[in-house]
């Protein structure tokens, strides 16, 4: 058993070096085997700017064709903090995927923790892999991309679409099948801004490969992308992710959102650009109403006085935040939160007190 665990280190400890070599290498030389070639005009080349917004209304083709099913995937070690939000994540999946409109396959949750745990037989799981370890320097987000590696290459997915969603999304609306055209679909997020990183990105995107402007300002969630795509896109992003942490520039210019840079780095390298999509979710408190949206991301502290009225950066008289609960089971009943708090905030404790009532939470 010792020597297999050793044999497996090993491998993917050489395999991620070599390709992680390529990958540093890349800037001063022309990129091979399966990225686009910069001498033959191919999916990199748009005519049409891939930072568009989304339409308001899909065509009357695509409302009239077949359902185009994705699957949704989410990755989590088997901390607490991860397993609490993807039970929650999971009870509304399951609340929205057949309603009208909905485009929703299968669901997985993807566990790089690299052994089983006593929720799969609640949530749909495979098992991943993490990276061996020390090669994560202590970013635990560097096992997300190795995990979808894993995942697309030994797992049957029978959807010809993928959801990468995140264990603190909550689903309030059935969610069709946003991307068209061979283009993804994606929510922007503000502080991910290519452009202004230029220099740093330059070392794993050279300019052969086109204008900065081909990395949209994305992460790898939400997206939702052709399963092919994400095949060829995944291994790159895992390179880019961990080329990226080695690099000291880079390190210091993306810190916590580098593995987000990564992925919008190698979706560009592979030609497959994203309709943004800025209804796709909302991010409570700062937005205030669901509207539109799908999802609501719950990523941010909430904090109120009684009288409804925020007071971020410093602790309120109600609060929520996922992070009071990253070594403890949230409570079945949680406090709801004053009158005049906004919709957006009111829901989200809302949908999170309904499925942690029903489930055996703290179990």
């Amino acid at each position: 058993m010792g020597c297999g665990n050793l044999f497996f280190t090993l491998v993917i400890t050489f395999s991620a070096a070599l390709i992680t070599y390529n990958i540093i290498i890349s800037a001063n030389a022309s990129l091979k085997q399966d990225f686009p070639d910069p001498s033959r005009k191919s999916a990199s080349s748009f005519s049409l700017d891939p930072v568009i917004k989304m339409p308001t209304a899909l065509s009357s083709s695509s409302q009239t064709s077949k359902k185009r099913l994705f699957h949704t995937a989410v990755t989590a070690s088997d901390s607490i903090y991860n397993t609490w939000q993807c039970r929650v994540m999971y009870y509304w999946f399951k609340k929205q995927k057949d309603k009208p409109n909905s485009e929703m396959g299968g669901f997985t949750r993807i566990l790089h923790s690299g052994h089983p745990d006593r929720f799969m037989d609640e949530i749909p799981t495979f098992v991943a892999q993490p990276l061996p370890d020390g090669m994560d320097q202590g970013y635990i987000v560097l096992n997300r991309p190795w995990a979808f590696v894993q995942w697309l290459q030994q797992a049957k997915i029978e959807e010809d679409y993928i959801l990468m969603s995140e264990p603190d999304h909550i689903l309030v609306k059935p969610i069709p099948n946003l991307s068209r055209d061979g283009l993804g679909a994606a929510f922007p997020f503000f502080y991910i801004e290519p452009k202004k990183y230029e220099t740093v990105l330059r070392k794993f995107f050279p300019e052969e490969n086109g204008p900065i402007t081909n990395i949209d300002p994305i992460g790898n969630s939400p997206v939702i992308v052709a399963k092919d795509a994400l095949k060829k896109i995944a291994p790159t992003w895992m390179n880019v992710s961990l080329a990226m942490k080695k690099d000291p520039e880079a390190d210091k210019a993306f810190g916590w959102v580098l593995e987000m840079y990564a992925y919008a780095v190698a979706s560009a390298f592979h030609g497959v650009g994203n309709i943004l999509y800025k209804e796709f979710m909302i991010q409570p408190p700062w937005d205030t109403t669901i509207g539109k949206a799908y999802i609501i991301h719950y990523t941010y502290g909430c904090d109120y006085d009684l009288q409804g009225k925020l007071t971020y950066g410093k602790i309120g008289e109600w609060r929520f935040d996922k992070r009071s609960y990253d070594n403890i089971w949230p409570p079945r009943n949680l406090t709801l939160p004053p009158p005049g708090v906004p919709e957006s905030v009111s829901l989200r404790v809302q949908h999170a007190d309904v499925e942690l009532s029903g489930c055996n939470i703290p179990p």
